[in-house]
């Protein structure tokens, strides 16, 4: 219906078009109590005309001026067709019909403006967000506010209580709790201590830290969310681009036929000149592509505003257009299928002092400072707090002394005597892809602990959607093979690849295109980003590093992973409506075209009908903002 999202010239006059809209809205309103054809009715119609119409009239002007010039070459848009449309309705009498030809035009460029504000309001609510201040100390201990942008890394900046933390840096003094919400959607505040990072824009809590700042105002996680943002209004979909690309053809087409239409109108239909140049006009009118036009812009822009607010940031309706046509999904496994974290799954002890091992091993762990030792103090609850010196042999594992016993913990290649029911659950558990370690008292084998990093809640869910939609689910993970199918049972994947080198992810992302086609991979690390970039849509997990975001083409940014499913749906349903609406302008452009040769056709019916259409493709491009069925 209009090009305001193609054209190189944008015109923003505020509010100013939207006054003479409502302004003329009234005027129109008033000619049409003066009497009928009068010169009074007449004149004020023009004037309406001028006003509803300011916007649509100056840029079908100026527009075209503009993209002739920069093409070298004549290019037209709509604005223009609709433009000499009123006015020859007005030269031939019609002003109630030109006149209202620019109305209702004028009201469906403003229904496509507010889809593509709503757009621009959801995603970019997190500019308000943005800080523009900060505290920064000086040499002398004191503070001085200055702009974001002054600062430098290694700056030291002051955030008092319920301030906007500036940039992103980490804490050098203090400890205080933090909102991140603007960044992953967390609702709970996250506790914050000395070494701890600090993200820009999120909200400081009751307490106050110093903190040294470790990236450029323009390198924050927050900058990069907004250049997310600004990409997602740039890119649309094949359909859109093509729509764009034939307009300025297909108008000129209609320039082309109106005055041959005209001149022949006589000869072929016997119709008198005044009834020709009146179909002409009716022809210029009904043969407009408004409705075309519209077909796929505010619905697309309508679809990635409900994503925003779900916390989906698409850089381009052209990648979320691709979702619904995809054949294979790949995943990383670690903090993208998984929690990211081992947690403990299976114990076994022999003997009657199950309580008692339980007791010392978490003392022993209390000690250590690795992931293992947390899914162990996290899972088992202590009926006694027992006090022991642990030192971490490199060879022998976790070794301790308490009351004349040794006890140790490490993997099973340490341990030589291995008692045979320990054994068989070591093997068990090892074919379930799950990390086990040993548990000895003075060299002899007590018990064992079994440890995974389990499927997060979101996977098997996401999994089982895509594998009903017919697409294929594989995971590419760098542990190994056995690891990855536990995982990939328990969630119903269709396929695994183990042992996968960083460096090799992106080849196996290229034998998937080659096997089935459109591939997207889902990913949140460094290593993930050679794939993001090969894949037909690389997505990254909002919690994951800066670079896997930044060459994403979508981030799910509160990591949760059943907005992929949601996304996919929403995919579905723009593609589906937008084709909708194409068929639905075509048929009705044909229709009027038809009956108007027909003599069936008069001005006030083919600027309803036809500006009508207009309005119900925007209005069912508008239904994007409803979430999808399931």
């Amino acid at each position: 219906m209009t090009e305001k999202h193609h054209h190189h010239h944008d015109h923003d006059h505020g509010k100013l078009p939207v006054i003479l809209y409502i302004v003329g809205l009234i005027v129109f309103i008033v000619a049409l109590f003066l009497p009928e054809k009068s010169l009074q009715q007449n004149v004020t119609f023009v004037i309406a005309m001028l006003l509803t119409g300011y916007h649509v009239i100056e840029e079908g002007i100026l527009d075209t001026i503009h993209s002739t010039v920069d093409a070298k070459k004549f290019t037209p848009n709509i604005h223009i067709l609709m433009t000499i449309a009123a006015v020859g309705a007005s030269f031939i009498g019609d002003f109630l019909e030109g006149s209202l030809l620019i109305l209702i035009f004028a009201t469906a460029h403003f229904l496509e403006d507010y889809a593509e504000g709503k757009s621009k309001r959801e995603i970019t609510n997190l500019m308000k967000m943005n800080p523009t201040e900060a505290r920064l100390i000086q040499p002398d201990g004191n503070t001085k506010i200055v702009s974001v942008k002054e600062l430098k890394v290694g700056d030291q900046l002051n955030v008092l209580n319920g301030d906007q933390v500036p940039t992103d840096g980490v804490i050098i003094s203090g400890a205080t709790s933090i909102d991140e919400s603007a960044i992953n959607g967390e609702s709970i505040p996250q506790e914050k201590q000395v070494g701890d990072t600090v993200f820009g824009s999120t909200i400081n809590g009751n307490h106050t830290f110093t903190m040294e700042v470790t990236k450029n105002a323009d390198e924050t996680l927050f900058a990069k969310i907004l250049q997310l943002v600004n990409e997602s209004q740039a890119s649309m979909p094949k359909a859109a681009t093509k729509i764009q690309k034939i307009e300025p053809i297909y108008v000129k087409a209609v320039l082309a036929i109106v005055p041959i239409f005209i001149l022949i109108g006589p000869f072929v239909f016997g119709w008198s000149w005044y009834e020709s140049f009146y179909r002409g006009m009716v022809f210029l009118t009904v043969a407009s592509p408004c409705a075309l036009a519209a077909s796929a812009v505010p619905a697309t822009l309508s679809a990635i505003s409900n994503l925003a607010k779900r916390g989906v940031l698409f850089k381009g309706g052209a990648y979320l257009a691709n979702i619904a046509q995809l054949k294979a999904v790949a995943f990383d496994k670690t903090g993208t299928l998984t929690q990211g974290e081992p947690s403990v799954t299976d114990y076994y002890f022999i003997g009657h002092q199950e309580q008692t091992h339980i007791d010392v091993i978490v003392a022993m762990e209390k000690q250590a400072n690795h992931p293992l030792a947390e899914a162990i103090t996290r899972y088992f609850e202590i009926e006694e707090t027992i006090e022991l010196e642990m030192e971490n042999e490199i060879g022998r594992g976790l070794v301790a002394h308490h009351e004349g016993d040794e006890y140790r913990i490490g993997k099973p290649s340490l341990f030589e005597k291995v008692p045979a029911q320990i054994k068989e659950h070591e093997i068990q558990y090892a074919n379930e892809g799950k990390t086990v370690v040993y548990y000895a008292v003075n060299q002899e084998v007590k018990g064992l602990i079994a440890m995974m990093d389990l499927p997060n809640e979101e996977a098997k869910e996401v999994i089982s959607y895509l594998n009903s939609e017919g697409i294929h689910t594989v995971m590419i993970t760098g542990d190994a093979t056995l690891t990855g199918e536990a995982v990939a049972r328990q969630i119903g994947m269709d396929e695994v690849v183990g042992n996968v080198l960083p460096e090799n992810k992106s080849e196996i992302i290229k034998q998937k295109q080659a096997e089935y086609g459109s591939v997207a991979m889902l990913g949140d690390g460094v290593n993930d980003a050679p794939a993001l970039v090969q894949a037909n849509i690389g997505i990254a997990m909002g919690d994951g590093t800066d670079v896997a975001m930044e060459v994403a083409d979508a981030v799910l940014m509160k990591n949760d992973l059943s907005n992929l499913s949601y996304a996919h749906r929403v995919s579905k349903k723009l593609d589906k409506i937008i084709w909708q609406n194409i068929y639905f302008s075509l048929a009705v452009i044909i229709l009027l075209v038809i009956l108007n040769i027909l003599g069936k056709m008069n001005l006030s019916i083919g600027v309803i009908a036809h500006e009508g259409s207009t309005l119900v493709v925007i209005f069912n491009g508008l239904r994007m903002l409803l979430p999808p069925k399931k």
